[in-house]
This record gives C-alpha cells, sequence and structure tokens, in this order.
C-alpha cells in the first residue's frame, strides 16, 4: 500500500473514531467556533446532525467534529431523575453482559490506540523533524517539496489528536 492509500485509510480511521466520540464527549465542550477552529478548518461548519459538523481543512480533507446542543447556545439541561428511569417493559443487560461488552470496546479502543500510536511513529519518521530527505522529483521543485513536507507534518499531527482522543476515552 503507497503511503497516500495509506493516508487515506487512516484518516477514515480518524472520522469514524470521531463520529464514535461524538457521542461519547463530555456536554461541557467548546463553542462550535472553538471546535472549527481547532479542527484546522477552512470553510463554514456543515451541521451534519444536531451536535456533529463537518468542514473542509486547508489541505482539502474532511474534518469532523462534534458540539453539544449548539442550538441552545450551551451545554443540554442535565437529566431529571424521570428521564432516567427506564420504562418498565424496558430490556434490561444483566451485569455480567455489560462487563463484556465494557472489556469488549476497552480492547477495540486499546486496539485501536496501538495501531494510532503505531502510525504516529512511522508519521514522525517520514516527517524527519521538519527536514525529510527530498525525494528525486523534489529535488528541482521546491514547492513540490514543501508541499510534502506540509502534508506530513498534518499527518504527524493527525495522528496526536488521535491517541490523544484514544487515550482520553480510556480514562472514562
Amino acid at each position: 500500500m503507497d503511503s497516500r492509500c495509506h493516508f487515506h485509510v487512516t484518516l477514515r480511521c480518524a472520522c469514524a473514531l470521531v463520529w464514535c466520540l461524538a457521542i461519547a464527549t463530555p456536554s461541557g465542550a467548546a463553542s462550535l467556533a472553538d471546535r472549527a477552529r481547532e479542527s484546522g478548518c477552512n470553510s463554514k461548519p456543515v451541521a451534519i446532525s444536531d451536535a456533529l459538523f463537518k468542514c473542509t481543512t486547508k489541505s482539502g480533507y474532511e474534518a469532523f467534529f462534534n458540539v453539544p446542543d449548539v442550538r441552545a447556545g450551551g451545554p443540554p439541561p442535565a437529566p431529571s431523575a424521570a428521564s432516567k428511569a427506564s420504562p418498565s417493559g424496558f430490556p434490561r443487560v444483566d451485569a455480567d453482559t455489560q462487563k463484556t461488552r465494557d472489556e469488549a470496546r476497552r480492547k477495540v479502543l486499546d486496539d485501536e490506540l496501538a495501531s494510532e500510536e503505531k502510525q504516529l511513529a512511522q508519521a514522525r519518521a517520514d516527517y524527519g523533524n521538519g527536514a525529510p530527505a527530498p525525494l528525486p522529483e523534489e529535488k528541482n521543485d521546491a514547492e513540490k517539496y514543501r508541499q510534502r513536507i506540509e502534508r506530513l507534518r498534518q499527518s504527524v499531527q493527525l495522528h496526536e489528536r488521535n491517541v490523544e482522543a484514544l487515550k482520553k476515552e480510556l480514562q472514562r
């Protein structure tokens, strides 16, 4: 698999991770403008659902992020005791089943973290502290070399954010 294909696969994994984390993000998250800025948006964020947004970054990739309850201008209200109660006929999961599910979820997150850390190490090696060896076609084209360095830098940042998000999710 060439590095561009690998990068796109990684990007799709990152997007999938963002979708998964969107459900579990605490309600005290930053505003829409803050999250768009953090994600490197170059375009106006577009709502995909009530709290999930996407935008295009400077590099032309789509960034996905969530902002809980932006319509109300703040965090959603805490659920009342009445809304926490399940209906009487609602199916219940026994403790062992829930524990098995939690363990499976943790294993998936651990595996994803290990994969992301490996990809981060590779991205950092490719980036070479901002001065990777120029490829033959880049020796006479400084702009092409600069663009590759920028893509490599963005790849490192993406993997760093993914590792950080996975570690945060594992702490919950």
